[in-house]
């Protein structure tokens, strides 16, 4: 209908409508506050967020308020990224026996990963339905349960609350007005896929299945999924940890693109240009990074690692290094796969974890391919070292209140700006 046909309208009335409309709303958002309910838009200027996803010819970054010290915005990066995404917190082989546990820390989150009898994968809140106490203090082998030191109420691998000394008084470990069926641990959604152990706390997210599809069918080109069985973690010289003295964000954005190859890694320039790679934005916006036409490992002696069975004949030169948002870096090739996993400890603090795979049990863990093992690791643990001072060298540009966010290289920073869109969506 014409508003001009109705009786009751009126600009007086449709103003005064809107007024009442603007003041629930200024109050909603007071009370909001007040309930500690920030967001992100009282941190962060909503024209800055947009900036970022912008075409990239016109988009600045991420701004300073993103990865400099505010409690209230790791909060909401916390929620909004670390709590309602799926996200990578270990390896499955880390804990290969069954009744193997370790507890882990999701900034500030304390968990517990470990594997049941029947062999599975959980994840479990880090802490006793009784009195809160964080149970799980260190690596170990369970033989029945997993007991709490303060009252020795006591779980089994499935989580199940399965002793509860004097719970009924002296003597008396039952109680009719305590269920003990619904006390257990409180489980993580998880899922284990290539032995990374993902976790979405606030089993909000779409499935993982669903959620990887997109990177798995890009990869189905280079591997099967029984190609896939076949990697094994090696146990001499398949790991490694950094310390980075930077915001997490930084080594993601770096990893996306090969742009920065000739004046920070000189020697991998030397063979494997710029002009050899590719990008690589993943769609739905969930991944990122950047390939190459031209690996070929350069090793001393006339062995060679053995390749995944499958892998192509006409892509053997192809190698890919995804950023799987938000914590994971990955690098797919014809003879290895690694993980290269982040674990935020605060705003200007992140571990950098290291995991390489072989295709089978004797090139991982051999001594006929020690040698080449021990030059693999080498070769990645000085390319990722090389990385260091960069990020971190951008965490101490970020204390410069004239730095908006930066610009991106129409050609060379797409995948970058791809991860900065997403971080700006998510916040949201």
């Amino acid at each position: 209908m014409d508003p001009g046909e109705c009786p009751e309208f009126s600009i007086a009335r449709c103003r005064k409508y809107i007024a009442i409309l603007y003041e629930n709303a200024r109050i909603f958002t007071m009370s909001s506050k007040a309930n500690g309910h920030i967001n992100i838009y009282d941190i962060v200027k909503k024209e800055k967020l947009d900036f970022v996803n912008k075409p990239i010819s016109e988009a600045h970054g991420l701004p300073n308020e993103c990865y400099n010290n505010n409690k209230e915005y790791s909060k909401i990066e916390r929620k909004k990224i670390f709590e309602d995404k799926w996200v990578m917190i270990g390896v499955a082989s880390s804990i290969p026996k069954m009744g193997d546990a370790k507890p882990l820390d999701l900034l500030g989150i304390p968990l517990i990963v470990l594997r049941t009898e029947k062999n599975k994968i959980k994840v479990y809140h880090n802490v006793c339905s009784h009195r809160g106490y964080k149970i799980l203090q260190n690596k170990c082998s369970i033989k029945n349960v997993l007991r709490c030191p303060y009252h020795s109420w006591s779980y089994n691998l499935e989580g199940k609350l399965v002793a509860t000394p004097h719970l009924g008084g002296m003597d008396k470990h039952e109680s009719k007005d305590f269920d003990k069926s619904k006390n257990g641990l409180k489980e993580v959604r998880s899922y284990v896929w290539l032995d990374m152990i993902m976790v979405n706390i606030s089993n909000n997210e779409i499935s993982f299945d669903e959620y990887i599809k997109p990177l798995k069918d890009r990869w189905s080109k280079f591997w099967t999924e029984n190609d896939q069985k076949l990697i094994i973690h090696s146990k001499d010289f398949g790991y490694f940890k950094l310390t980075a003295k930077c915001n997490w964000k930084f080594a993601i954005e770096n990893y996306c693109e090969s742009y920065h190859l000739p004046w920070v890694h000189p020697g991998l320039n030397s063979y494997s240009k710029i002009s050899d790679h590719y990008h690589i934005e993943g769609l739905p916006n969930r991944f990122a990074g950047q390939g190459t036409v031209v690996y070929n490992p350069r090793f001393k002696g006339k062995i060679k690692f053995p390749c995944f069975p499958n892998w192509p004949k006409d892509k053997l030169n192809i190698a890919e290094y995804v950023a799987l948002f938000p914590n994971i870096m990955l690098g797919i090739h014809k003879d290895h796969f690694y993980i290269y996993w982040l674990e935020p400890i605060n705003h200007t603090l992140t571990f950098e974890h290291m995991e390489i795979y072989y295709v089978g049990n004797n090139p991982a863990n051999s001594k006929k391919y020690k040698t080449l093992r021990k030059q693999n690791y080498k070769l990645w643990k000085g390319v990722q070292s090389e990385d260091l001072n960069i990020i971190e060298g951008m965490q101490e540009g970020r204390n410069s209140p004239s730095y908006n966010g930066g610009n991106f290289s129409p050609v060379m920073d797409n995948p970058t700006h791809h991860f900065h869109k997403w971080i700006a969506t998510n916040l949201v």
